[in-house]
């Protein structure tokens, strides 16, 4: 682990990230000692940053660093985290604050083969999601929903889909979900709570290249009865397709769409499997 650059596996019981989770994560899959969707997670890291006022360190700062980390391990998982740095006590910070950054070391997860041919099973959090719009939509340090929700008895699924406090399906424990309707890819709104995750991201900006209309949109629970194809997404797994829901077998067979997607991210070198 790195602290501001420095290796170390101390933090310092005063910051802030770890008193009031105080701050923004991403989560990047390495591949042959790169980041693939490295500026698409910095942009979001940024954009985090700029929403709770937190002084963003120079991303070429990041990069650097980040890139050292990658060519170290090859192939793996890096997490970056940018608190608010160290404070006294109470809610107001110091000023001026100066932000602290973590880099930390992990290996890829040896997710079944499976998950990508045959698909995959979900079932539903009892965990539910509170509303903000101050938060919403972004990766911050603040997780104790998916952490309740991960606790949750799995019953053999693979993901949990979690909702909001009016039932709407938002996402997933640790991926976002996309819906298949004829030509149109839809993914739920996660403007007032989830995450706006990276790969996401790059799926609803490739979606018309590929002929596919991307909506973002509400999603309610009986929808997921009423669509063609249902698939996850994680810039760490890239792409799930969605077998069963709730112990119903849904799909016999892996959708078209769902594997064009598969096949498209893999080809521009950002997905963890290819069909």
């Amino acid at each position: 682990m790195w602290v501001d650059g420095q290796a170390s596996g101390d933090l310092p019981v005063s910051d802030r990230g770890l008193n009031y989770a105080d701050g923004v994560f991403e989560t990047m899959r390495i591949a042959a000692g790169s980041i693939p969707l490295l500026e698409l997670h910095l942009q979001r890291l940024q954009a985090g940053c700029e929403r709770l006022a937190i002084t963003c360190p120079e991303l070429s700062l990041l990069r650097r660093e980040l890139a050292l980390a990658s060519v170290e391990t090859g192939t793996g998982v890096v997490k970056l985290v940018l608190t608010r740095g160290s404070g006294g006590r109470g809610y107001a910070p110091p000023e001026p604050a100066s932000c602290r950054r973590i880099i930390s070391l992990h290996p890829l997860p040896d997710y079944p083969r499976g998950h990508y041919t045959r698909g995959v099973s979900v079932r539903l959090c009892a965990t539910l999601l509170g509303s903000s719009p101050v938060t919403g939509g972004l990766k911050h340090l603040g997780r104790l929903e998916q952490v309740i929700a991960s606790m949750e008895p799995t019953e053999g699924s693979a993901e949990g889909l979690m909702r909001n406090q009016t039932g709407e399906i938002i996402e997933g424990i640790r991926s976002n979900l996309f819906l298949v309707r004829g030509n149109a890819l839809l993914t739920p709104d996660v403007s007032l709570c989830g995450v706006a995750g990276v790969m996401r991201r790059f799926i609803l900006d490739l979606a018309p290249s590929l002929g596919y209309d991307a909506a973002v949109r509400c999603i309610p629970l009986d929808e997921l009865t009423r669509c063609d194809e249902i698939f996850l997404s994680s810039s760490v797994f890239g792409v799930w397709p969605v077998r069963e829901i709730l112990g119903v077998a849904r799909f016999d067979r892996v959708g078209a769409v769902s594997t064009r997607i598969m096949g498209a991210i893999a080809a521009l070198g950002v997905a963890q499997w290819a069909p």
